[in-house]
């Protein structure tokens, strides 16, 4: 049994390039210091004193920034390569992080937020890119579960530490993720090469006769826009559940932190090896739907089970599964619609549709709990992800259905 499970996972991570590891090593630099956001809304209502209300809004300017800075990304990323754009948005966002963490008024931390998030997340297209340009139609979505992996191993250590460190004095978070940020920039800039990234994109856009531009594309916008109402639900795990479980349940920062690890830690242990075994054997937006109603159940929980350790715990788990069924192949989806010469534009909309859903969190939470406390939410989200699962379900129909009467065509064409 564990000589089976041990190749289980050699064969999940074998075959992947040397430069999806380096990517990986990067991302997982990062997001070791990723601690402000998680720890935003308990910061800005403990420490600062504002409302929940105004949390909700400093929260909503890191999507609006987010929303400027993938657009802004992805235009540059398509006619520059990804290298430099990750680099520069490593660099400033670091920078940016240590200058959040001195402002105290409600207007200067919006301000500074917003900035720091243009820059920031315009990192995110330009990494989608060098992530797909790294790896084969074969190899793409768990290239992508690793870069997911990274992430999530770095929110492992960077929830938990960061929970420590809240505990302590909150503006050591900004030093921590500033500081880290910066040094994912020296990695990335001491492993990865740099000419030739940049040089095989321009290639490839020189020598593709026509461009299909992602914009006018109506199955990823619908797509685009189920996205949106998923990803809206998905963020209250990182907006109003933190302060959801410090005011109602009366956890403190550090447990709070160790369940935010939980989330990371689970998606480290299996996720490579469930994506593995699972892509190819079902359309991806099947497995989208699936996850979504899982994470619904999560939400549901929350308002059911009574309060305890346990139960927040099991209250994750059902998040997180969800949350594993459905990213890695919402990647696949819209990888598989793009082109090398407008893979900047698609992952950019993607961007920014994850961006609408990160303005639209907070602000949707902090107005559903203001009328009617934190149960109206809970609700309320499980209806949206009911929603979104039947939107992409509808979107699978319609593909289906397409392919049906595209072969069809093709028979009859041929018979005649």
């Amino acid at each position: 049994m564990l000589a089976y499970t041990l190749q289980l996972y050699k064969n999940a991570y074998s075959g992947l390039s040397r430069n999806s590891w380096y990517l990986s090593v990067v991302m997982l630099v990062n997001r070791a210091g990723t601690m402000v956001l998680p720890f935003m809304s308990i910061y800005c209502t403990q420490q600062l004193h504002f409302t929940i209300a105004q949390a909700g809004i400093v929260l909503s300017m890191f999507g609006f920034g987010s929303l400027a800075g993938a657009f802004l990304g992805g235009r540059i990323t398509d006619k520059y390569g990804f290298y430099y754009v990750q680099l520069g948005a490593l660099i400033s966002g670091g920078i940016l992080f240590l200058v959040l963490g001195f402002q105290q008024s409600f207007w200067s931390v919006c301000i500074t937020t917003f900035i720091l998030s243009v820059c920031n997340d315009a990192f995110r297209p330009a990494n989608s890119t060098a992530v797909a340009h790294y790896s084969t139609p074969e190899n793409r979505t768990r290239s992508y579960s690793l870069n997911r992996l990274a992430i999530n191993l770095g929110w492992a250590v960077g929830g938990a530490l960061g929970g420590f460190l809240a505990s302590v004095n909150y503006h050591l978070l900004f030093w921590v993720d500033g500081c880290t940020n910066i040094l994912s920039a020296m990695l990335l800039y001491k492993l990865m090469p740099r000419g030739a990234a940049v040089k095989k994109v321009i290639g490839q856009s020189k020598n593709t006769i026509a461009v299909l531009s992602a914009y006018k594309d109506k199955v990823y916008l619908f797509f685009l826009l189920c996205t949106v109402l998923f990803a809206a639900c998905f963020f209250q795990l990182f907006t109003m559940q933190p302060v959801f479980y410090k005011t109602q349940w009366h956890f403190n920062e550090t447990f709070i932190g160790v369940l935010m690890s939980a989330n990371g830690l689970l998606i480290i242990a299996v996720e490579m090896v469930l994506i593995h075994k699972l892509e190819g054997r079902r359309h991806p937006l099947v497995y989208v739907a699936f996850g979504i109603i899982m994470m619904a159940l999560g939400f549901a929980l929350t308002n059911m089970l009574p309060v305890a350790g346990w139960s927040a715990f099991i209250i994750i788990l059902f998040i997180t599964f969800g949350e594993i069924m459905s990213i890695p192949f919402m990647n696949t989806f819209w990888l598989a619609r793009a082109n090398p010469n407008n893979m900047g534009q698609y992952a950019a909309l993607y961007s920014m549709a994850w961006s609408v859903a990160q303005i639209v969190a907070p602000l949707l939470g902090g107005e559903a709990i203001a009328r009617s406390g934190y149960p109206l939410l809970w609700w309320l989200l499980v209806i949206i992800c009911g929603i979104a699962a039947l939107g992409f379900l509808s979107l699978y129909r319609v593909k289906e259905r397409h392919i049906a009467v595209s072969t069809s065509a093709k028979v009859t064409s041929e018979l005649t």
